[in-house]
């Protein structure tokens, strides 16, 4: 295997989504960087994997790099022992099992990805194993509070029609924030009661809406939203008081300001009310298949997780009222 110089160049987040450079086309031994930068470009042309993917992937491995060099490595030496004592260093920094998951398996498709080209003589990824992630049961909030935070909107008021069609939205539909921010009015069929939504992985589902929040969107549509209307404004369902589509830093604020205001004090998010959709679904009797398909869960076992918050309920109930409880 090649000797690699260990020169890093900076970059910025522009710089970071821009693949390989002339300079990396025309040298014939090419450098670590420039390796980095023709395996973004292979996402991006021949995979067609996101820009938030690239530079998650770009992330990881500008971290390796930037470790080879405190470590006055040369790259050719790089090997298994040396792959997993970066892992552990980065364990060391505090990342999360999560996170150190998704650097893992970043390491293992670029060093695969090199061995495939016959840069490297062998895969030194293949033998990591990646670390358990926790299974962290996901916070949930009860009905009277779900019920609590969306009827304490006066939609009389300035931006109440949306707020609280938004909220009935998350909690009827069980959407993402990008799903709500990206939701468009041709994709909104309010008579036959359903959303289009285009999910992870660009995957488009149906969803349906409740009778509830139909009322809320039909009223917010009819009588707040022609007022928001600008000349420069498009199709997405909810606006700002500038005509544009709300962004997700945004609809987090509404959620925080809407809970605060019902004198709400558990930390509410958009997800939270994602999870709560799911969860009291589950408690009422819905099949997980059902669930799944409403989430937009590609596998069953993401969605399964809301079977042991079903369960940690009934536990509880059990220790509550059975006598040998």
């Amino acid at each position: 295997m090649q000797r690699w110089p260990r020169k890093r160049r900076l970059r910025s987040q522009e710089q970071a989504l821009v693949p390989t450079s002339i300079r990396c086309r025309t040298v014939t031994t090419p450098t670590l960087e420039c390796l980095i930068d023709r395996f973004i470009l292979f996402l991006a042309t021949e995979k067609g994997l996101s820009t938030a993917y690239q530079l998650s992937v770009r992330q990881s491995l500008d971290a390796l790099q930037l470790w080879i060099i405190r470590k006055n490595l040369p790259p050719s030496d790089l090997g298994t022992e040396e792959l997993s004592q970066f892992l552990t260093q980065r364990k060391i920094d505090g990342l999360a099992a999560s996170s150190l998951r998704i650097i893992t398996v970043h390491l293992k498709i670029f060093f695969r990805w090199l061995a495939a080209k016959n840069i490297l003589p062998m895969d030194p990824a293949e033998p990591l194993l990646a670390p358990r992630t926790e299974k962290n049961l996901p916070d949930t909030i009860h009905q009277n509070l779900c019920a609590s935070l969306i009827q304490n909107i006066d939609i009389t008021q300035f931006l109440g029609s949306r707020d609280r069609a938004i909220l009935e939205l998350f909690y009827s539909s069980g959407l993402r924030l990008s799903e709500l921010c990206d939701a468009k009015l041709e994709n909104l069929d309010l008579d036959e009661k359903f959303i289009r939504v285009t999910g992870k992985g660009n995957k488009t589902r149906i969803v349906p809406l409740g009778e509830i929040a139909k009322n809320a969107m039909h009223h917010y549509l009819t009588n707040e939203r022609p007022n928001l209307v600008t000349k420069r404004t498009s199709s997405p369902i909810f606006l700002s008081i500038r005509g544009g589509a709300l962004s997700p830093d945004r609809v987090r604020e509404i959620v925080k300001e809407r809970a605060q205001r019902a004198g709400i004090e558990q930390n509410l998010y958009p997800h939270l009310l994602r999870h709560s959709f799911a969860t009291h679904l589950l408690e009422g009797g819905a099949d997980l298949r059902v669930i799944q398909e409403m989430l937009g869960h590609a596998d069953i076992s993401t969605t399964q997780i809301y079977t042991h918050v079903d369960q940690k309920r009934l536990k509880s109930i059990h220790k509550s009222f059975h006598p040998r409880g």
